[in-house]
């Protein structure tokens, strides 16, 4: 009966000494929580001056800067080609021959007439002498002798109507080689060997592009071109770079320059046509091609905030939260002059050096202490990615 009565107190005193320990865990957690509570944590960006570049970005079309198109200057059939489709060919270089043979006849026709009347020539003007030598004899009549000196002067007069016949049939001769009268990338022949061909024909033999440099022209309304006038007389000439694939971003690796702006609105479109030129060494440009060409108006230092640190107030100003040196938040307003990718450009409202909170001031209010932490905008891309 000892034992049972042992056994069963110590079991009691047990019990009350997990008790007291329970409510004194209890007690402690309750005045933990009753403390002060940690410094909430927020991501900030410094302010700095940074270099920004203005542009506008316009489509354009790719057109060539000189373009030819090779036609037949005589009638004829075409006996030979002489290059290659597609080839680059310079100034100067025959392309096609045209039969010559009916052309270096009437050359050879025009030479003999052009001897004949040379022949003719020296017959009149020794007549002329000799009747003049008679004259002062009182042998022939001053009437023969200016008959026979008109008649030389005709001779001299068909010499030269036959040596201008000479070298028109030298023209025509030469016509039958046809050159190239600008140099560039040729297409391919649009006639081929054995055709027959003419002057006026509307069918042209072939077609020469120059592809460096190219143009790409442009259409700006008639508002926004005053900035680009502005800009072109403030700087002369505006740099021009291109997009080729909007849908992979990829860039031309050359950059051109805005040469001219129409002087006039297109009253249809209230447009205004703009032209830049660019160097295509490699030819990757084509007449023809569309493309997205960005101009760069100017480059100005400017303070820029991230937009999505910014909040919009009822009465239409925008505010954003900046923590001081003190680790405490201090609301600013903020005047904003543009935008300029996915921040702002401020006027006023903060300076280099601010700390503005990016992420984490939906729960702060103003002299809340916080705990700052520089805001890292590619991890941030990245969460809110995933």
């Amino acid at each position: 009966m000892k034992k049972l009565f042992l056994t069963a107190v110590t079991a009691i005193a047990l019990a009350v000494a997990g008790g007291c320990s329970d409510q004194n865990g209890q007690q402690a957690a309750q005045a933990s929580q009753g403390g002060q509570q940690p410094a909430p944590s927020v991501s900030v960006v410094t302010i700095a001056s940074q270099q920004v570049e203005h542009t506008v970005t316009l489509p354009g079309r790719v057109s060539p800067m000189r373009q030819s198109q090779v036609r037949p200057q005589v009638e004829g059939v075409l006996t030979e080609r002489l290059f290659e489709e597609g080839a680059l060919v310079e100034k100067g270089q025959q392309l096609y021959q045209i039969d010559d043979a009916r052309f270096a006849a009437q050359l050879a026709s025009a030479k003999a007439d052009l001897k004949s009347a040379q022949a003719s020539l020296k017959t009149l003007e020794a007549r002329s002498a000799r009747y003049k030598d008679l004259l002062s004899r009182n042998a022939v009549s001053r009437q023969e002798y200016d008959d026979a000196l008109a008649e030389a002067e005709q001779a001299e007069a068909q010499i030269s109507v036959a040596q201008a016949a000479v070298d028109l049939a030298k023209v025509d001769l030469d016509y039958t080689k046809v050159y190239a009268p600008i140099s560039g990338q040729i297409s391919r022949s649009y006639v081929t060997v054995g055709s027959l061909v003419t002057a006026s024909q509307e069918q042209q033999l072939a077609t020469i592009t120059q592809l460096n440099p190219v143009y790409v022209d442009m259409q700006q309304s008639g508002k926004g071109v005053l900035t680009l006038r502005k800009a072109m007389q403030q700087s002369g000439t505006l740099p021009v770079k291109l997009i080729l694939d909007e849908t992979t971003g990829e860039a031309y690796e050359h950059q051109g320059e805005l040469k001219f702006s129409e002087v006039t609105v297109d009253e249809t479109t209230g447009a205004v046509a703009l032209r830049a030129e660019l160097p295509n060494p490699d030819s990757l440009l084509m007449p023809g091609l569309f493309v997205k060409a960005t101009v760069v108006l100017s480059n100005t230092d400017e303070l820029l905030v991230p937009q999505r640190a910014t909040t919009r107030q009822p009465d239409g100003s925008m505010v954003v939260m900046t923590v001081n040196a003190s680790d405490k938040v201090e609301p600013r307003q903020i005047t904003v002059s543009g935008a300029w990718q996915d921040q702002y450009m401020v006027k006023g409202g903060v300076q280099a050096g601010d700390r503005v909170i990016v992420t984490g001031y939906q729960k702060v209010q103003p002299g809340m202490q916080v705990n700052a932490k520089p805001w890292q905008a590619g991890n941030a891309q990245a969460k809110n990615g995933q």
